[in-house]
């Protein structure tokens, strides 16, 4: 399984790790088959992601998704934030082998999940706005696409 030069990267030097003590969203998503688990925190101020830290328990890839992921949204507002897919986190990072595109779902329905408890906290349902969790693209070429 060959990695690209990026996932490599953002897998020794991931950005923005940690905890937010002041978040205003955070959300954790996990995939019982790989046993990966994301938890991101948002700071968004106005309708702008001024901060984002995460935290994932898991493989090289999900560290990686997790980190490119959050560079992606901050300093973009929540609209732009949801239109993320993870077919765009695949590409950031110059790829990732088909056995690791769920990764990228992950980052994706992470962002979301944080996202929707954002609007949570706010007294506004978030269904209508973020979606369901299944943040899946439909790309065919990972587990989790694959069944359904």
């Amino acid at each position: 399984m060959l990695y690209s030069e990026k996932v490599l990267e953002h897998f020794a030097n991931p950005k923005n790790v940690g905890e937010l003590e002041d978040a205003n969203g955070v959300g954790e998503v996990g995939n019982a088959k790989c046993g990966d688990i994301m938890r991101m925190y948002l700071s968004i101020d106005g309708d702008v992601i001024k901060d984002v830290k995460f935290k994932t328990f898991g493989c090289g890839a999900a560290i990686a998704t997790s980190s490119i992921a959050t560079e992606m949204i901050i300093g973009k507002t929540v609209e732009d934030a949801l239109k993320l897919t993870n077919r765009a986190v695949v590409e950031a990072l110059d790829g990732l082998p088909p056995s690791k595109i769920h990764c990228s779902v992950l980052a994706e329905q992470a962002i979301k999940a944080a996202l929707s408890d954002y609007y949570k906290r706010q007294g506004i349902d978030p269904a209508p706005i973020v979606g369901g969790a299944g943040g899946c693209d439909d790309c065919g070429e990972c587990d989790v696409c694959n069944a359904h």
